[in-house]
């Protein structure tokens, strides 16, 4: 079984503003935090293997399966996930208000169906953007650290400038390189985990799977001034 992680958001559950703080995406942008949660940890280099792992993943171009969340305070949710790179990400929440994420590869929108609300953010400015990008850039000064063990390659990135103090772990299986988890820390430290499963991968997505209603977005920003 895979895992990933998303935006806090992301599932039914937690609220459209939480969401967003967890980052991207999920797990979406949560800029800057509050004094005296302190600067990263001491940067780290990717070795050769753990660079390996993240181009394993990144050659993954779509993918689709199901979802279980876990929020900061322990709540539980789920649904599908749909997944195609580079950008763009799809995840429908189970319940009664069709709670729904979407990046289209330029935007993050968090839309709850039954209270006709929507809310929009950039994607560049997620942690979601690492995940999603055409090659899992380890450069730069991302990686804040790097823990190798025999069933577990587990990396922390980063990226100040773009999304904060927000972070974002990824744990992969050392031998088939698998991304098992996927965990957003948001600039006051709580953190977001996603687990998938049932996934397949290459598979052929219809257009409107990752299409975003701007003009739809526009119109209930300005009702709702």
């Amino acid at each position: 079984m895979s895992m990933l992680t998303v935006p806090t958001t992301i599932l039914a559950g937690l609220t459209r503003r939480r969401f967003l703080g967890l980052a991207a995406g999920a797990a979406v942008l949560a800029a800057g935090g509050p004094a005296g949660f302190g600067g990263f940890p001491a940067q780290a280099a990717a070795s050769d293997s753990v660079q390996k792992i993240a181009d394993h993943f990144a050659g993954i171009r779509t993918m689709t399966g199901e979802f279980v969340q876990f929020g900061p305070r322990g709540e539980q949710s789920g649904g599908k996930f749909y997944l195609e790179r580079p950008g763009k990400i799809r995840f429908d929440y189970d319940g009664s208000a069709r709670f729904r994420v979407v990046s289209d590869g330029r935007s993050v929108v968090i839309e709850n169906q039954k209270m006709n609300t929507m809310d929009l953010y950039p994607l560049s400015k997620t942690p979601l953007k690492l995940l999603l990008d055409d090659r899992i850039d380890l450069s730069g000064g991302k990686v804040q650290s790097v823990k190798e063990e025999d069933d577990l390659t587990t990396i922390k990135l980063a990226d100040k400038q773009v999304f904060g103090n927000s972070l974002i772990t990824m744990m992969f299986d050392p031998k088939s390189y698998e991304l098992r988890q996927w965990t957003i820390t948001d600039a006051q430290g709580k953190d977001t985990t996603v687990m998938i499963f049932n996934t397949r991968q290459g598979v052929r997505f219809e257009d409107a799977m990752f299409k975003i209603d701007y003009r739809k977005n526009d119109s209930l920003n300005r009702a709702g001034r």
